[in-house]
């Protein structure tokens, strides 16, 4: 009964949603120029629907690969932060103000340092919009493991790494897949800032500009539609890993 609540739950907040959508645009009598209606969509998918999967494809390569750099990263930076209060004080102003810059100015400098490099630069912006919330989860994670731990296990001769990983690690494991999850949705964003912003010709972001250019709204909002999917499995594959290797911190229901 309770994997069918799981299951049937989101199925119907997404059919409530795909209704409303459609009754507003009904009610309004908005053309299809102004504001595609879902019952307009499947035309489009089906009438682009090879496009959708070799551009589907390529967004969710690059933002899959950015993501792992982020998770990398962030969980090594999170670490310096956890450990040492002194890298912690250093290290915080310098995130929080790189994180604070919009990361749609930051597409054309990445364009002009790798000129024609169009997979790295979408990497490293999927990469460097993500990685903050996971770098942030596991420094606090870590900067709030009780010291009674840490000066045991180091009275016994264990490494900072051993203290990770015995103790801070499964710790930190439920704020840091809660960060992940996060990250997952900035990846896309991160992605498509370079599809949409420096275009070049890769990715649903392509494809978006190929319908704004073509006045197809209806191939926008499902080339939008697309994205949310794919997020949405990205975050569900998040979950399952949650499950494995942290479900232990899950609270039992009401």
């Amino acid at each position: 009964m309770e994997s069918f609540q799981k299951i049937a739950v989101p199925l119907a907040a997404i059919a409530v949603f795909l209704a409303l959508w459609e009754f507003v645009v009904w009610i309004n009598g908005w053309p299809t120029y102004k504001m595609a209606a879902p019952s307009d969509l499947p035309a489009a998918f089906w009438k682009f629907r090879t496009m959708f999967i070799d551009m589907g494809w390529q967004t969710l390569w690059r933002t899959v690969l950015g993501l792992g750099l982020a998770v990398i990263f962030g969980t090594a930076l999170g670490m310096v932060m956890g450990f040492s209060r002194i890298a912690r004080e250093g290290l915080y102003p310098l995130l929080v103000g790189f994180n604070a810059i919009p990361k749609a100015t930051l597409v054309p400098v990445i364009a002009l340092i790798f000129i024609g490099q169009h997979d790295l630069n979408t990497v490293l912006m999927a990469f460097m919009i993500s990685f903050f919330p996971i770098a942030v989860s596991v420094g606090i994670g870590l900067s709030t493991l009780e010291p009674e731990y840490r000066d045991i296990l180091a009275a016994l001769g264990a490494s900072k790494l051993t203290i990770f990983r015995k103790i801070a690690l499964p710790k930190t494991l439920p704020e840091f897949f809660g960060a992940l999850k996060v990250s997952v949705t900035l990846a896309f964003i991160g992605t498509n800032l370079v599809e949409i912003v420096s275009p070049h010709g890769r990715g649903l972001g392509a494809l978006f500009l190929s319908g704004q250019i073509n006045s197809d709204y209806p191939l926008m909002f499902a080339v939008l539609i697309a994205l949310a999917f794919l997020g949405i499995v990205l975050y569900y594959a998040v979950v399952a890993l949650e499950r494995i290797f942290a479900g232990w911190a899950e609270r039992a229901p009401n």
